[in-house]
């Protein structure tokens, strides 16, 4: 199975001068973990995730004063759509995150995250494991 069979479609694209408390919002009414930072400015693209936003909270930092810039990861490891569910795992093992910005060119076409990969591949281990018994 590839990243484009697994990944979410409908990204979440949000500007730097967002604050924390906007994007959480955001991807709370989304139901994502992460959001796509574009950075006009710089042309950059990163990834704000809630994990950021959840340390940030954490460090005692306002969610009204912190801005999605300041917490965006910007050395981003991206997938190609034709990766397998396999390379992409192995990148989020070895890089420690859970989603990854999925681009075609320099466009941002969708996300995957390490629930969308769980979701891809529980029913196919059920089944694995039913036909071994």
């Amino acid at each position: 199975m590839l990243v484009r069979d697994a990944m979410s479609t409908m990204v979440l694209t949000i500007g730097p001068a967002h604050t924390l408390r906007q994007a959480a919002r955001l991807m709370s009414t989304r139901r994502v973990g992460a959001a796509v930072v574009l950075d006009p400015d710089t042309c950059g693209l990163g990834i704000l995730t809630e994990r950021d936003v959840l340390i940030s909270v954490g460090q005692g930092q306002s969610p009204d004063a912190e801005t999605a810039g300041t917490h965006t990861t910007t050395d981003v490891v991206f997938a190609d759509p034709s990766w397998t569910l396999e390379e992409a795992a192995d990148a989020m093992s070895h890089g420690g995150f859970r989603h990854l910005i999925v681009m075609e060119g320099n466009e941002p076409v969708g996300i995957v995250s390490v629930r969308d990969i769980i979701r891809c591949w529980a029913p196919s281990r059920r089944r694995a494991a039913t036909l071994t018994v």
